[in-house]
């Protein structure tokens, strides 16, 4: 049950992407082009996004266990530390500069585009370096 459950919530949220233009790299491209063809759309798309899930977390949370998990696996950082800001500024400028986020082009990959391979490559590149790198510090 607990991969049927997986399964349809990644179903929902495939759609979602697909259907809010999430998956369309000129539309975000336009979404951040604030001096030219700025178009605001996909920020009503991630503010109902933030609505949904606040409102999921305000339900799921006073339950005293996950349905498929014996506890809940929460952060328990609460600081703003140098990793996090870097970390959030890669993310923005590969999503400017691809017009993909990691979850908006997973619905869109069995298109076979080569653009959408190759920005795969390049996360899977990006996570392996990083897990590098922080082994080496270590």
């Amino acid at each position: 049950m607990r991969f049927v459950t997986a399964y349809i919530a990644g179903l929902i949220f495939g759609i979602g992407i697909v259907l809010s233009g999430m998956a369309n790299p000129a539309k975000v491209l336009n979404f951040f082009d604030i001096a030219g063809t700025w178009d605001p759309s996909l920020a009503f798309v991630m503010g109902g996004a933030l609505a949904v899930t606040m409102l999921g977390y305000q339900i799921v949370l006073r339950r005293d266990r996950p349905r498929y998990a014996r506890i809940f696996h929460l952060p328990s950082a609460r600081e703003i530390d140098p990793k996090l800001v870097g970390g959030a500024a890669l993310f923005g400028i590969g999503w400017g500069i691809a017009g993909f986020c990691p979850g908006g082009v997973l619905p869109v990959i069995g298109l076979g585009r080569i653009e959408i391979f190759a920005f795969v490559a390049a996360l899977v590149a990006g996570i392996l370096l990083t897990k590098l790198a922080m082994r080496a510090r270590t």
